[in-house]
């Protein structure tokens, strides 16, 4: 689905600037390779240079791989689309999270539709709020005295004030994507805006 939407992108979309600051759209396409491109050693000796940053090891990559040209990297998003990966940082379940996660990182600031189906968001929101969620998608604390409820699904969290709206936008706002705060609404609006700030 991700490689059908770059497809059909012109070249300003592709030039566009995503939700993950310094990251345009071509970028984000380079990320979405780079579990299948880059192995675990080269991943861990990169990550050395950077004196353990993660974050640094994974932009790095990331910009490495954008200067391929379009049509190899949609190639070999299609390509690799079924493989199984365990990337560092975020685990098994991140490739499933950052496809959801970056599809709408995308799609949001180009004012797209493109979405996974709402089963997936009802997936990924019992992961982000499960105590086996990485640090790097959902940083301990942020859900703490918060009731999440989903206003398009029978899907609920925690207790406490409570904050309301789509799967998406909690999904998104949970994750430090501070645009997806305007979607939502509720007592707990506040506490959450402030963590998504502080996040982003």
């Amino acid at each position: 689905m991700i490689a059908d939407v770059l497809e059909n992108l012109d070249d300003s979309q592709w030039r566009a600037e995503t939700l993950c600051r310094g990251w345009t759209v071509q970028h984000m396409a380079a990320h979405f390779v780079q579990p299948m491109m880059v192995g675990f050693g080269r991943f861990f000796l990169a990550a050395l240079r950077y004196r353990g940053d993660t974050d640094r090891t994974v932009d790095h990559f990331t910009r490495r791989l954008a200067r391929r040209p379009r049509p190899e990297l949609i190639a070999l998003l299609r390509a690799h689309a079924a493989d199984r990966v365990n990337p560092p940082r975020v685990g098994p379940m991140g490739p499933f999270a950052e496809t959801c996660l970056h599809l709408r990182d995308i799609a949001r600031p180009l004012g797209l539709l493109a979405d996974v189906p709402a089963a997936h968001w009802r997936i990924l929101l019992e992961y982000l709020t499960s105590s086996t969620v990485a640090p790097a998608l959902v940083r301990p604390g942020t859900l703490d005295g918060l009731r999440l409820v989903a206003t398009d699904a029978d899907w609920s969290h925690g207790d406490g004030a409570e904050v309301a709206g789509p799967m998406e936008a909690i999904g998104m706002a949970i994750t430090g994507r501070t645009v997806a705060v305007h979607d939502l609404r509720g007592p707990g609006l506040g506490r959450l805006s402030a963590i998504a700030d502080s996040n982003s």
